[in-house]
């Protein structure tokens, strides 16, 4: 039962959060600028400098170059659930305009504005390195083979543009990570006022984050949740399918616990909030991208405690 309560109180810590962003928005205080500056502050600002702060904080070069090759369990995990999704797709029988979407759908997850901060309540600082993997492996899918499979079922067909393509890879979170990467291996000290800046700015990510889901599920309405055939195919991918798959590759793939509980944990987060944006960008449905992240946000917070359970 301890377990149960410190995943319980864990979770609570984000659901505080979570609620301050929906209550202040329904209380009108973020317009639809203020709520893309908050996406902005965290994305481009607060979480490369969270990145680089506790990489050259708490870890040596030879930690990270140790987990480097632990990338392929999370790339491995992903490619067979996108095999998973293709045969969901023909037994449940999605429409044509939503195949691409529920494909991407069903292998990425939200492993930054829902991970990390879940992580780090579960875990503490020593599960940010999983974390990152995880995040690497999850956001070269994403923008890659995630965003054409959406393309595709918008009207622009297959369209598939290398740049923005590029550019979103190597995103400020991602160039955070990779610059503190390189400052650790050639064992380079930043002054220490810069190290604070890093360390207060970064300090921003989880609190902003969370409260910008809160924004984000106000936003997509409580009354447009529903559990139709296509979303619960989501809800299978995302809850039940992703953290079996992850348990049953570390039964053949030796590693540290704590890589295995955050790997499972990182697998079982909701939809990628990221879904919606690019749906509307390339005209696909993102009104059902905006309802799943809703849905499995609001139902992440009854999954994972359930699953430190098991997984403790």
């Amino acid at each position: 039962m301890g377990v149960f309560f410190q995943s319980v109180q864990g979770i609570l810590i984000i659901i505080v959060l979570i609620a301050v962003g929906y209550f202040l928005a329904r209380q009108d205080w973020f317009s639809d600028d203020a709520t893309k500056l908050i996406a902005k502050l965290v994305t481009q600002v607060a979480l490369p400098a969270y990145m680089i702060y506790t990489i050259t904080s708490d870890f040596t070069a030879g930690k990270l170059i140790k987990l480097l090759p632990n990338l392929v369990i999370p790339c491995l995990s992903m490619t067979i659930l996108i095999g998973i999704s293709v045969i969901m797709i023909k037994i449940l029988h999605i429409d044509k305009d939503h195949q691409g979407l529920f494909s991407s759908m069903f292998f990425n997850s939200n492993t930054v504005f829902v991970g990390l901060p879940v992580n780090m309540a579960l875990f503490g600082s020593q599960s940010l390195p999983y974390v990152l993997v995880y995040y690497m492996a999850n956001t070269t899918f994403f923008w890659t083979l995630g965003t054409y499979l959406i393309q595709v079922d918008g009207e622009k067909k297959g369209s598939f543009n290398w740049r923005t393509t590029l550019s979103k890879l190597f995103s400020p979170p991602l160039m955070g990570f990779i610059i503190g990467l390189i400052l650790v291996i050639l064992h380079i000290q930043l002054p220490t006022f810069l190290m604070s800046d890093f360390q207060y700015i970064g300090n921003l990510t989880i609190p902003l984050s969370m409260i910008f889901i809160g924004i984000s599920i106000y936003n997509a309405g409580l009354t447009n949740i529903a559990l139709h055939r296509e979303n619960v195919g989501i809800l299978f991918g995302r809850f039940i399918c992703a953290p079996l798959l992850m348990s049953f590759l570390f039964l053949f793939i030796p590693g540290p616990a704590l890589m295995k509980q955050v790997f499972i944990i990182q697998a079982a987060m909701p939809v990628m909030t990221n879904a919606p944006v690019v749906a509307k960008l390339y005209h696909a449905d993102a009104n059902y991208a905006a309802i799943m992240v809703t849905e499995t946000t609001i139902l992440s917070l009854f999954v994972v405690p359930v699953l430190m359970m098991i997984i403790k």
